[in-house]
């Protein structure tokens, strides 16, 4: 299929304007239910770049870019990959649904309990601790957006209208 950037560039912005949007939980956003139709229509290497970049630029544009960054951008990336291969022979609200949860289990068991004890010093039991509210509000969040914008999303990126514009012919007096 040929890739529609004007789609790509256009979701990428509305994701990262979600996600910078006031007084969001941290972990409510879109990007995986964009990401999960990419990997289905546009391939994996589309897929990671979508959840890479979105970590990368939300983070030079908030927190800065540190450490953190480059796990959480690379496991994201991942998940688009992931994606790619769960969504080879799949499609539907259910294997969105699906697979969100287990992107979201996975992407946050990596980060959540690395990043922390890792790089900040933190004991794997505070990491458990406090991931756990964390990835359930995460999880709330991904499969809703699954459910509700990855068919919309998948059907929006697939459809290939042709814009006609109707041209008057010369009118002759």
């Amino acid at each position: 299929m040929k890739k529609n950037y004007f789609k790509y560039i256009t979701l990428f912005i509305v994701a990262l304007v979600i996600r910078l949007l006031p007084f969001r939980a941290p972990n409510l956003e879109p990007i995986m239910a964009i990401q999960m139709p990419f990997a289905k229509v546009y391939g994996g290497l589309y897929a990671f770049i979508f959840g890479f970049m979105s970590i990368v630029i939300y983070d030079s544009l908030t927190a800065g870019i540190g450490v953190w960054t480059w796990i959480t951008a690379i496991a994201y990336g991942f998940v688009g990959l992931g994606a790619r291969f769960y969504f080879k022979n799949r499609s539907g609200w259910k294997n969105y649904a699906i697979y969100a949860v287990v992107g979201t289990i996975s992407f946050d068991a990596l980060t959540g309990l690395t990043l922390g004890p890792i790089f900040f010093g933190q004991t794997f039991t505070v990491a458990l601790l406090g991931q756990i509210p964390f990835t359930v509000i995460h999880l709330l969040g991904n499969v809703s957006f699954a459910i509700v914008l990855s068919p919309v999303i998948a059907k929006w990126i697939t459809e290939s209208k042709t814009v006609t514009i109707p041209v008057m012919s010369a009118v002759r007096v």
